[in-house]
């Protein structure tokens, strides 16, 4: 039985993709305020015949099965201020989804955030969610996903949470089954553009027009003193100097000796930033979890590109065509980033699609939700 699903909040659409993947879903519209993901959304998927909303109208909704929606995390993340329900307009759009599904009573939804939602304002928030989702009549389950378990290799830690009207799905979702992500895996060496990787890893791109630190084609040296100067060369190491290798005096009368693999690494000229506590990665860690503010590179041999737009959609689960179908309407390179920081990874959507189906398959929930009225 195809489950009809409404992708609120759409963003890239990584809900709808990942569904699809999986097969036995249909789309019927979406919801999106921004409108440069929009246009990238319009541009990636058939929108003939769809609804579209900026402000839903229950009114005007055909009868859906399953409501998606990665609801804004801003104010939640550790990131941000954790401002909440309270004092944030973007905390609120979650009774926007509680408001929907009181109306349309789906059987499903399916609902991704970040993990700072479990701890924020001391558990009252999340509470609040439960809360107005039970009061629906919903069973709930929760799980804290990464996504570099499902074949991507980013970290990325995200709180999911799958409501049902049926309690044959309660406790039938969690955990998942997942598998580590392919490294990167270079099959013939050379100039970017040039090199050859093999196509269960993370594929070499072309490199954007930007320019600033680390945004063009070529690979720089690190270089960590106050005032940088970009060179094929070290510095003279002397024993009273910073060489630009670390913050203390006399540790540079030695060679510094850098892993073959490369290394993830994380707004390069901003020493102060950090996620999960570093800056740089260990060899064939996965990449940081790619963010909308942040900058993502890989240093290799003491130099240093920056990760271009295609790879922060690749790190997400989206296709080299998705991509292109975006890029090609005229969207800046910036705009590609902060999408892909935004987005919801695409195959952990399918893992979780595909528990559902088969709980529905069995149980004929959507079916018999029908039939109740």
């Amino acid at each position: 039985m195809i489950i009809r699903f409404f992708d609120m909040f759409a963003g890239i659409g990584g809900f709808r993709s990942g569904l699809a993947a999986v097969g036995g879903f249909e789309c019927i519209g979406h919801c999106e305020i921004d409108k440069y993901a929009n246009q990238a959304y319009n541009a990636i998927y058939d929108v003939r015949g769809k609804l579209y909303f900026e402000t839903i109208d229950p009114n005007e909704l055909s009868d859906l099965d399953l409501i998606c929606a990665g609801f804004p995390c801003q104010s939640f993340s550790v990131a941000g201020k954790r401002l909440g329900f309270a004092d944030d307009t973007r905390g609120t759009l979650f009774f926007e989804i509680a408001r929907i599904a009181r109306a349309k009573r789906p059987a499903f939804l399916l609902l991704e955030n970040v993990p700072g939602l479990l701890s924020h304002d001391g558990g009252r928030t999340l509470d609040t969610i439960f809360s107005a989702l039970v009061e629906l009549g919903y069973h709930l389950e929760w799980c804290v996903l990464n996504s570099a378990h499902f074949g991507v290799p980013q970290q990325r830690r995200r709180l999911y949470i799958v409501a049902s009207l049926g309690a044959e799905c309660a406790g039938r979702i969690f955990p998942l089954a997942s598998g580590n992500a392919e490294n990167l895996k270079e099959l013939i060496p050379g100039p970017q553009g040039q090199r050859v990787y093999d196509p269960s890893g993370v594929a070499c791109t072309q490199c954007a027009g930007s320019g600033g630190w680390g945004g063009k084609t070529g690979l720089y040296f690190i270089d960590m003193n106050p005032n940088p100067i970009i060179t094929d060369h070290a510095r003279c190491i002397t024993a009273r100097q910073d060489s630009g290798v670390s913050n203390h005096r006399g540790e540079h009368t030695a060679v510094l000796v850098e892993d073959d693999a490369p290394r993830a690494i994380l707004t390069p000229d901003r020493e102060t930033v950090r996620q999960q506590g570093r800056r740089v990665k260990e060899p064939d860690e996965p990449m940081f979890t790619i963010t909308a503010q942040d900058r993502h590179g890989v240093v290799h041999h003491g130099r240093i590109r920056k990760l271009m737009p295609i790879e922060c959609w690749r790190l997400q689960g989206f296709t080299d065509e998705q991509f292109y179908k975006a890029q090609v309407t005229g969207l800046k390179d910036g705009r590609l980033y902060k999408m892909a920081g935004n987005a919801v990874s695409v195959p952990v959507i399918s893992a979780i699609g595909r528990k559902i189906k088969e709980i529905n398959d069995e149980y004929h929930i959507t079916e018999r939700m029908k039939n109740n009225g």
